[in-house]
């Protein structure tokens, strides 16, 4: 679309060729939500209105995505979106429900925000499926109504009143000071860590305080309790943090707010040696498509420790797994991705070319209290990339 027409079809945002979302205060989101109500009503009040029921979304497409380089020293790469828009209409058949569901989730998100309340995406899908069952019948269609209305008024998810479900935990060398002035020393806890709050109000008042020269970022909760049972941190001075797989945005925005905090940390990180590892460590990279809007706001340069191609020689010819058919539909959304690394794609190309994965676990096969050493060995030699 051209740039001209911006303005015809987007309710909010300045003309700019990289679309962002605003964090606000309630105040203005409900404003916003008021003015969604009132352009539609009065586009229903027109008679010459072409169509009254359609909502301009910034597409969350592939092909809307690009990626913005790292300019500066501190600077960062992250995915972004550009100016163009798709459509929710209530004539066409496919966008009914989807039309409805946006306006459904402003309502509640309106409610939620004049009573000062936060709700998680979980306990936001359970009041919808009780208020409209024929359009909320599975997480799915709240998650993506949630980014359509991000998409619509240009605001975070935390703005909306929508805090994130946070699987993620910390532990190492690392005192956290709370807002209410109680402190936590992360090296003296448990090896399940410290557990990461998912409201982000709260992540942003945290105080760190940290003698650590590594942040090691950790795809397996196993993995993590590993180390941290190791006590990783006392011969080697890092942060473990780990959101249990997939990451959350509460774990990618504490996992930011480190790497400001502390920017001569390297940041590094411990995946599967499979695609969905190196998706997870393109996520917390570059952030992702989904949250195009928000992306730049959570991506940190993290470099890619292990496993890695480089490290095949350690696994046992038993400890490899063919790869699935979701390995391969992962393998081929990266490879045709504008962002991936030369070295990140020729890790890829192998595990295509052999056919098979790889585990961390698989390095247990020296003895559990090797996967510690590999880490050290690989940090201290510069091993990474």
């Amino acid at each position: 679309m051209a740039e001209a027409g911006v303005a015809d079809v987007s309710l909010f945002g300045a003309d700019r060729r990289l679309c962002s979302a605003d964090v606000l205060p309630p105040a203005e989101v409900r404003a916003r939500i008021e003015v969604a109500v009132l352009n539609f009503l009065a586009a229903l009040a027109d008679p010459s209105a072409p169509a009254i029921s359609v909502l301009p979304l910034i597409s969350r497409s592939a092909a809307n995505r690009g990626l913005r380089r790292a300019l500066l020293r501190d600077d960062v790469s992250s995915v972004y979106l550009s100016y163009a828009f798709c459509k929710r209409s209530l004539t066409r058949a496919n966008d009914a429900k989807a039309f409805v569901r946006v306006w459904k989730v402003m309502e509640v998100c309106y409610k939620i925000l004049g009573e000062g309340k936060l709700v998680t995406q979980r306990e936001l899908f359970y009041k919808l499926l009780s208020e409209a069952p024929s359009y909320f019948s599975c997480q799915r269609h709240v998650n993506q109504t949630v980014q359509d209305v991000v998409s619509l008024l240009r605001c975070t998810r935390q703005s909306l009143g929508i805090m994130a479900s946070s699987r993620g935990a910390l532990i190492g060398r690392i005192l956290l000071q709370g807002p209410e002035e109680e402190h936590v020393d992360c090296s003296i806890l448990g090896p399940s860590g410290h557990a990461i709050t998912g409201d982000l109000n709260v992540l942003s008042k945290l105080i760190f305080s940290s003698d650590a020269r590594y942040l090691i970022l950790v795809e397996k909760d196993a993995i993590f309790q590993r180390l941290a049972e190791d006590r990783i941190y006392n011969h080697l001075p890092c942060i473990l943090i780990t959101a249990k797989g997939y990451p959350d945005l509460a774990t990618r925005f504490i996992l930011h707010r480190l790497s400001q905090s502390f920017p001569n940390m390297p940041i590094f990180a411990l995946v599967d040696w499979n695609p969905a590892g190196l998706a997870i460590l393109c996520t917390y990279k570059y952030g992702s498509i989904s949250m195009g809007l928000e992306s730049y706001r959570y991506a940190c340069d993290v470099k890619w420790l292990g496993l890695r191609g480089d490290d095949l020689q350690l696994i046992p010819h038993s400890a490899y797994q063919e790869l699935k058919p979701r390995d391969l539909q992962i393998a081929k959304s990266l490879l045709s991705s504008k962002f991936l690394q030369d070295k990140h794609r020729a890790d890829l190309t192998l595990m295509l070319e052999m056919g098979k994965r790889a585990e961390i676990e698989a390095l247990y096969s020296h003895g559990f209290d090797f996967l510690g050493k590999y880490v050290a060995r690989k940090i201290v030699q510069g091993d990474y990339i």
